[in-house]
């Protein structure tokens, strides 16, 4: 059976699945509209925070953070470090999922067996793990590389699967959004968490219901979410207005101010931990098989004198945002102020610098998406246009990720877009071992451009060991530094976050890195 078939089957069922309920009358119900939808029901498919955020409502590791980022557990009650390299974790007793199987340690290896495949995209977030072990049915040791207490960090990313699920459904192999890989966990679900999934169309809703026999508290009140993707900013707002949808993320800028004065209007906003940078392709060849002019650190530095960050600050970005010289944004670890200076923008520095390297006219290809990161589509035209008058002749490729996400994955394009929050880590470790460092192993997973700076990556592995904080940072500081000064990156901002709600929605949790909590979320009934 073809993939498409797979699809369009499965939506059928769901959607009359769907249509065969709905004439219930559901009054702890919260209509979400998002501005995209998620990528897979697999949680470890793609390296995606807001699918992770979503699937966490049904999905759960076995530590998760609190709304203030602390460590807390979940499904493991209690953990310690044993012999440097062995996190042994005391798993909670009577946990069902969602099928009421019993969760214990075989699931727990289970799922760190298939999240750490060399076939997994989410391999990455977890760079220091070895191996799991089942010491009995509620106790797990699992290995690691070094005894850094970043792997606590890591684990709140990394969610748990049944073992019996994945064998009885022929799932034990990780899928892979970005390489077009399915699996019956693209499209079904069974995890622990305070929701289970009833039905999904693709592209159209998504409804989750309460899962009674969750182990937890709940300090929720709701029945149902309905989770439906309205991708154009406008559709959003006025069904919000209209009092179709109770909750919209990704509200549009130009439209906070407008919402803030509606009556039963609320909108949470706040700085987002999300840095936007250009990248560019660094292998020998582009992807049309010319020489890599990008390999010259001239062109580079040319295109980062081009960029007037100012101009995007004040009027794409409505001066909701903060101007980023460094790629990490200031709460994370690691940061320091000293690199935090934007390149100046200097477009007679950049012609010269791009006749000096003999590349005044060249052609390339410019990947953006449109329902990425904040007014990227925006963004993406300003910067063509400021890289046009310096000489250069972009080609702007834009669409929604589904179609770009694979092409900047597999390398298929010049010059491309990268939004890094740090998550899960909460650390500039992230970045510097995921994306910036050699693509080797569990590192580089999402070094799309295909860099290698062996300085670099040998201040991350020193990071990866050193157990003593201020000193980690300081590697990792040092690791940033080769970044701005080789212009690996073009940091752009960090990109601003609002939500906006009606009177209905009581209480929601959203913090800065942009993670709804609806576990902890109150309407009104």
């Amino acid at each position: 059976m073809t993939s498409l078939l797979k699809k369009l089957l499965f939506c059928t069922v769901t959607a009359i699945g769907a249509a065969g309920i709905s004439t219930a009358s559901y009054a702890e119900t919260l209509r979400w509209g998002g501005a995209r939808d998620i990528f897979s029901l697999d949680p470890y498919s793609y390296g995606s925070t807001s699918n992770l955020a979503f699937l966490n409502h049904i999905y759960e590791g076995l530590v998760r953070y609190t709304p203030e980022f602390v460590v807390e557990p979940a499904l493991a009650t209690s953990w310690e470090l044993i012999d440097n390299k062995v996190w042994r974790f005391k798993l909670r007793e009577g946990v069902k999922f969602q099928d009421g199987s019993d969760f214990t340690s075989a699931d727990v290896v289970a799922s760190m067996k298939r999240v750490s495949h060399p076939s997994s995209p989410l391999r990455g977030n977890i760079p220091l793990f070895v191996g799991a072990t089942a010491v009995d049915d509620y106790t797990v040791d699992i290995e690691v590389s070094s005894p850094s207490p970043l792997f606590l960090n890591d684990m709140t990313n990394i969610f748990m699967f049944d073992a019996d699920w994945l064998v009885k459904n022929n799932s034990e192999m990780p899928t892979d959004v970005g390489g077009q890989v399915e699996g019956y966990t693209t499209f079904h679900t069974n995890g622990t968490g305070p929701f289970k999934l009833e039905s999904r169309v693709p592209d159209s809703k998504t409804i989750l219901v309460k899962h009674d026999g969750w182990w937890d508290d709940a300090k929720h009140n709701l029945d149902r979410i309905e989770f439906t993707p309205i991708a154009s900013p406008a559709t959003r707002v006025a069904a919000l207005l209209s009092g179709e949808i109770d909750l919209v993320d990704g509200v549009p800028l130009q439209d906070v101010k407008r919402l803030e004065s509606t009556p039963n209007i609320r909108v949470e906003q706040r700085p987002d931990l999300r840095t936007i940078n250009l990248v560019f392709n660094r292998k020998e060849k582009l992807n049309d098989g010319r020489d890599n002019f990008f390999n010259d650190i001239r062109v580079r530095q040319a295109i980062d004198h081009a960029i007037d960050r100012d101009l995007l600050a004040k009027r794409v970005m409505r001066g909701m945002t903060h101007t980023a010289g460094t790629v990490v944004a200031p709460e994370i670890p690691g940061y320091t102020k000293e690199l935090d200076i934007p390149t100046k923008y200097d477009p007679e520095l950049s012609k010269k610098l791009l006749e000096e390297a003999g590349a005044v006219g060249t052609e390339f290809t410019y990947l953006c998406m449109n329902d990425e990161s904040v007014n990227e589509e925006d963004v993406c035209s300003v910067i063509v246009t400021m890289l046009s008058r310096v000489g250069l002749k972009p080609k702007l490729d834009i669409a929604p990720r589904a179609v770009q996400a694979p092409k900047r994955s597999s390398g298929k394009s010049d010059m491309f877009m990268i939004g890094w929050a740090n998550e899960p880590t909460l650390d500039a470790y992230s970045i510097l071992v995921q994306v910036l460092s050699t693509r080797k192993g569990a590192a580089g997973v999402a070094n799309y451009g295909g860099w290698s700076y062996p300085e670099l990556d040998a201040l991350t592995e020193k990071a990866a060991l050193e157990m003593d904080r201020d000193k980690r940072l300081a590697l990792e500081s040092e690791a940033l530094g080769i970044v701005k000064s080789e212009v690996i990156m073009v940091p752009l901002h960090q990109q601003p976050m609002a939500w906006a709600m009606t009177g209905k929605v009581e209480d929601v949790t959203i913090r800065a890195d942009n993670k709804p909590r609806h576990w902890l979320t109150r309407i009104t009934k």
